[in-house]
Parts: C-alpha cells; structure tokens; sequence
C-alpha cells in the first residue's frame, strides 16, 4: 500500500493520510444533507437524493483516489445543484427529469474530452501565474463561505455584505472554534483543523446549541425514484433551451474542477514544470463520477475545494481519497448523525485553509501589469461573483488581450486565444 501510494515519495503516513481523509469529509460532508434540499425542490425525491449524493461521492473520490493517487474529494457541486434546481428547473420550467438528462450528456462529453486529453491539455498551457491566481482566488471564495456559514458576514441591502451578529449563539460558536484552530495551528498542533471541529462539536452540544443524534444509524433510503431515469429522456434534450443548459454545465464543471484541480495540486506541492501530474487520469475520475451520479439521480459532481482543508493537515495521496470514500459509505447507514456536522463547525476549517492557499499570491510576478491586472481580477471575481469559473473565464480574457496590446503574440498558446473568444461569446450570448 506504501508503495502504491508513494508515501515515502510525498513523505506522508498511513496516520496522516488517514487524518486527512477524516477531516477533508467533515469538510463537505454537509453536501449530505444540502444537496438534497436543494434538488428537492425541483420536484426530486429527498431520500434518493441522499443516497445518489453518498454512491457518487464514494465512486468519484475513490476513482480519483486509485487513479491519479490525488487527496481529492468530489461529490455533487454546490453551484451547479442550485443551478439545476432555480435556474433550469424552477426558472426554466424544465422538468428534472430533463434537466438531469442534460447532466448525463454533459458527463458523456466530458468523459470523451478527457479521454483525447484536451481537458489536461488545456490546463497545462495556463500560465503559471494564473495557476497561483486561481488558486489563491479558490482560498478567498472558500474563506468567503466559511464567513457566510458562520455568519459573521451576511447579506445586506446598503453596502451588500457587512459584519454579522457575533454574539449569536451560533456564530459565536464558529468564532470560539476559529480562535481555537488558530491558537492550535500556530502552536503547531498536529491535525489542528480536525481537532478544531471536533472541540467545537462539542461545545456545540455541551451548550445546546448542537442537538443530540435521536439515534444513530438509519436506514438507506431507496434509489428507485431516481435511478436511470436520463436513459428515458434522451430524445428531449434536443431544444435550443436545453442545449443551452448543457452548455453551461460544460462550462461551469469544466473549470470549477480545473481551479480546484490546480489549486490542490499547488498546495500539496504536486506540480512540476508547471504542470500536474496524472491530470488526465484526475479528470477522467472526475468526469466519470459525472456521468455516474446522473445515472443514479443527482446533479453534476465536481472536485471539492473543501479538499484543502485534508491537504492543510498532510493529506498528500490518494489514499486520503480512499479515507474520503470509506467516510461517505460509513455515513449512509449513519445520517442521522451528520446533524451534529452543522455550517458553523466547518466554518472555521474553510476560513483558516483559505488563509492558506492565499499565499500563493506571493508566486505571482507581481512587477509585470500585463500579469497584475489579469491574476487580480481572476482572484477578486470568484468570491465577489461567487463562482469559480466566471474568476477563471474574466481572468483568461484579460490575459491574451494584455500580451496583444504588447505585440507578444506568441507569447500566448493558440488554445489560451480560442478560450479567450469562447469566453466572450458565453457572457454575451449566454
């Protein structure tokens, strides 16, 4: 197992390995319980949603696992779930069944696209100072959620967002668990993180703030209302409005993986000569878990970000994956327990790992304007825009469009050109 993994090579452990898998599942095992929230409401059944959730995670993570030998989770996309459920389902008026038929074609090109490599190619000829771009654009947006869910920023109607109530209960329980995850990690504490949460689950329910568990394993709910149903919708798919939808899945899925993909593989000190290795192998997992959880009926999956917090404690192989799958099998027969797992004890761990992965701003040329200007936009627009890809897209159009106005045409590779117009037809037109 040592050897499959390379743990000599990425100087890890079976102890830290394990560590990570744990605490990168506690990260995101909320998907859990939002996702089928939030697809319900587009008519889906909540049960088989919870279900098709936990068996996409479990096939997706261990794929990317056994096959790249990366620390990555994946599951069902937080973005692309909402956006499946107002915009296409509730907006569009197209019915999900529809609408996760599109999932699955989408998932089908993705998979052929990995397969001729063009996906891994284009991630390789991004600028290396995009890669720490978007990688210290992820840290802001994943830091910018940890904020949101514990409520220490909200929403307001004069200045857009401004400081929460701190002393409410709740969030005052994020802050107590973010200071002593701090206090930890700068001491050095091994597993600070995961430490973190657990001391602040318990508090949570020593003060009543965290409801007890009514009990704890349940039964897994049925899959039948959702399983196979895209293979009876395929010949609804072909409108301009659906099409559409496709499109944008593409678009989305294919750079919220991309930015999460870099970003990991620059934190875990995994990139070489600017490029990640096993990246096809990566993608073709993450596709795969695409087309798989449409299949067993919920939408799009993509590489959680959330992955960084089991990297910050020393996730560095796959086999923090395997931990990551064996979590999400444990917690089909035990959801009753996931309640425990509330926004404001994960918090904490987003905040803190977001401060880690901003320092990859200081790998940024920051003495050439032709690379400030595009690295800051790609790093500013995906937490104010709160999206991943739209960093991602402004900040390949900026790019190309500064070299031209230098005359260095052939500075920038054919591809980063032909993304560039693609992006500027999608915000037009789409």
């Amino acid at each position: 197992m040592k050897k499959f993994f390379q743990f000599n090579e990425r100087q890890t452990s079976f102890r830290q390995e394990t560590l990570a898998g744990v605490t990168t599942f506690l990260s995101m095992a909320y998907i859990l319980v939002v996702n089928p929230i939030i697809l319900s409401q587009s008519g889906m059944d909540k049960g088989a949603l919870f279900t098709a959730t936990a068996l996409s995670a479990i096939v997706g993570t261990l794929l990317i696992g056994l096959l790249a030998n990366y620390p990555i989770g994946i599951a069902p996309s937080m973005g692309l779930n909402s956006f499946f459920t107002f915009s296409v389902c509730i907006g569009m008026g197209i019915d999900w069944e529809v609408a996760l038929t599109g999932v699955f074609v989408a998932g089908v090109i993705f998979m052929v696209l990995s397969l001729l490599k063009i996906r891994e190619k284009i991630i390789n000829v991004i600028p290396q100072d995009l890669k720490h771009a978007i990688a210290a654009g992820i840290g802001f947006f994943i830091a910018f959620i940890g904020l949101q869910n514990s409520g220490i920023i909200v929403s307001n109607p004069d200045t857009f967002v401004s400081i929460g109530e701190l002393a409410s209960p709740m969030t005052g329980l994020a802050v107590a668990g973010f200071v002593i995850t701090v206090l930890m990690l700068v001491r050095g504490i091994h597993g600070a993180i995961f430490i973190g949460m657990v001391i602040t689950t318990i508090i949570g329910m020593a003060g009543g703030l965290i409801s007890l568990p009514k009990s704890i394993v349940g039964q897994v709910p049925s899959l039948e209302p959702t399983f196979g149903v895209v293979f009876n919708h395929l010949g609804d798919i072909f409108t301009p409005q659906v099409l559409t939808v496709i499109f944008t899945f593409l678009f989305v899925a294919f750079f919220d993986t991309a930015g999460a993909l870099i970003a990991v593989a620059s934190q875990a000190g995994l990139m070489k000569d600017n490029k990640i290795p096993n990246a096809g192998r990566a993608l073709l997992a993450d596709s795969t878990s695409g087309v798989v959880g449409a299949v067993l009926g919920t939408s799009t999956t993509a590489s959680f970000v959330e992955s960084s917090a089991g990297i910050a404690v020393g996730g560095r192989t796959g086999f923090t994956s395997v931990v990551i799958s064996v979590c999400f099998f444990i917690a089909l027969f035990f959801s009753p327990i996931l309640g425990v797992i509330t926004p404001e004890v994960t918090a904490p761990a987003l905040i803190i790992v977001g401060a880690l992965m901003a320092t990859e701003m200081s790998k940024i040329n920051w003495t050439r304007m032709e690379i400030v200007i595009p690295s800051f936009i790609t790093i500013l627009m995906m937490p104010l825009t709160f999206s991943i890809a739209t960093g991602i897209a402004l900040g390949f159009i900026l790019y190309p469009l500064a070299l031209i106005s230098q005359k260095r045409f052939k500075e920038v590779h054919p591809i980063m050109y032909v993304l560039c117009i693609l992006f500027i037809c999608y915000f037009l037109f789409v």
